[in-house]
């Protein structure tokens, strides 16, 4: 089916991305489109470089005429986000991504589509081996690791491009030309607890939370979607005085909210009515709020396939639900200073319980460096009081938003030409490389803007068709209209 993406239009746009997504590409294993890329740069004959961290910087000089104009940067990263459905047979590591076309959307089958941010590595290398495109002259960076850490881009050495303007093309609204980003922290808790033998009458349950939504951490978190591991920490809390934990897992990424989490519990015999009665009670509770905007959430329990020996002494295990149920997950602020825009969040991203450990794994985003600290030190304080080990890493800044950009004012005035209508000029609550590389090139002017992909994150993740044909013409203008020198 990926031959039929091919055929697509613009055509120079979805066979390269038909051809990147053909290689392997998980977050901190890109050595095979790292090479993918370079050799795609050598077979063009064009200077082909790859830094010390991994990124590959392709560059073109510019087309006859063309010359006299800034020289732009135009920049995407190579990893993807990798989630699949529990019933999808895929491995990541090995296998390249299986598409299809559903109406205006190119959609994967149970997995991520690798459309974020694969369409806009692909519109680059559309450019670069283009003989009838006009434009500056360009470098083409294309980073790594940008989903688990932002390595490449922070690993970026000052000097190494010589561009004036930065195009980043990681926004997933066509409509929208990105001047801002949030920056973020991961917030990691651990703590080891005592196991006991549990009741010797008793019964192993599996309670499974599944079926919800997930997304993006940062743009979906303002929709109040069901986070997996929250939800099952309401499931056991409401039933904790009739069960012993023996293990969690709960979520996979922390930059992807929750779909699904499984709890392994004990329950004595005597209990057994009582536990299901509240558990029941809970269930009902949860679907009925989420019944609207979480339709497909399923929350069942059976009995396990074997019986567990070991579980969470009752202290410890009070203690983990009660962090759990205190810690904050979603919207914490608004941006007072835009509208619509989320200022500071958290997601709590993955939880595992086994073995007498547990680790909370959190992602904590802000546009507002002072916010990001204060929402990490309150689930520090909350993580804390349970006794756990709290480490803050991979700390990354935000894009301060500059509404006197040059460049944004050429491609504001060209969109609002090409389409109609104006753009939505806004900052957006994601994690973009741009703040990064503002440190490193604090006088490249930058704009993100990117075609319309919707679920991503998750194995709902589709791009627009029609989206990528507006975007690709957008991209075009913007390359002919660049300012001269």
């Amino acid at each position: 089916m990926n031959e039929a993406i091919k055929n697509l239009e613009p055509k120079a746009v979805w066979k390269n991305f038909a051809d990147l997504n053909a290689v392997p590409r998980p977050s901190k294993k890109e050595e095979r489109v790292i090479a993918f890329m370079k050799d795609f740069g050598k077979r063009l004959k064009l200077e082909t470089v790859e830094d010390e961290v991994g990124n590959v910087i392709i560059r073109k000089p510019a087309t006859p005429g063309m010359e006299d104009r800034q020289a732009v940067v135009m920049q995407s990263h190579l990893d993807m986000v990798h989630q699949k459905n529990n019933d999808t047979q895929f491995d990541f590591d090995t296998q390249g991504i299986d598409m299809y076309v559903d109406g205006d959307w190119v959609r994967a089958k149970g997995t991520t589509l690798g459309a974020d941010n694969g369409l806009g590595v692909a519109t680059i290398m559309a450019i670069l081996e283009s003989d009838n495109i006009a434009h500056p002259a360009l470098e083409a960076l294309f980073t790594i690791d940008e989903e688990t850490g932002m390595t490449g881009a922070m690993g970026l050495k000052g000097g190494l491009l010589q561009g004036d303007i930065l195009l980043n093309l990681d926004t997933e609204e066509d409509d929208e030309i990105g001047v801002g980003c949030a920056g973020g922290v991961d917030v990691t808790a651990t703590r080891t607890y005592d196991e006991l033998v549990g009741p010797s009458a008793s019964e192993t349950w599996v309670v499974a939370v599944k079926g919800l939504q997930g997304g993006h951490s940062g743009m979906d978190i303002h929709k109040g979607l069901g986070n997996a591991n929250k939800l099952m920490n309401r499931l056991l809390y409401a039933t904790r005085e009739y069960l012993h934990i023996h293990a969690i897992h709960g979520g996979s990424l922390r930059n992807a909210i929750p779909r699904e989490s499984e709890a392994w519990v004990v329950v004595a015999s005597e209990k057994e009515k009582d536990f299901r009665s509240a558990f029941n009670a809970q269930k009902e509770a949860i679907l009925s709020e989420y019944k609207e905007l979480e339709p497909g959430l399923k929350i069942t329990i059976e009995a396990a396939s074997s019986s567990a020996e070991k579980v969470m002494d009752k202290t410890h295990q009070e203690e983990l639900l009660n962090a759990v149920y205190a810690a904050h997950n979603g919207v914490y602020r608004m941006s007072p200073a835009i509208e619509d825009l989320v200022e500071t969040s958290n997601n709590i991203a993955k939880i595992t319980v086994a073995d007498g450990r547990i680790k909370i794994e959190c992602l904590t985003r802000s546009s507002v460096a002072s916010s990001k600290n204060d929402l990490a030190n309150t689930l520090k304080a909350t993580f804390e009081l349970a006794g756990c080990d709290v480490k803050f890493s991979g700390s990354y800044p935000g894009w301060a938003p500059n509404m006197d950009s040059p460049i944004l004012k050429v491609m504001d005035e060209l969109y609002t030409k090409l389409n109609g209508e104006k753009a939505h000029v806004a900052a957006c609550h994601a994690g973009l490389e741009c703040g990064i590389l503002g440190q490193h090139y604090p006088d490249m002017d930058m704009i993100s803007f990117g075609p319309t992909i919707k679920g991503a994150h998750s194995p709902d993740e589709r791009a627009s068709i029609s989206s990528t044909q507006k975007f690709w013409e957008f991209v075009l203008e913007t390359l002919k209209n660049i300012p001269k020198k």
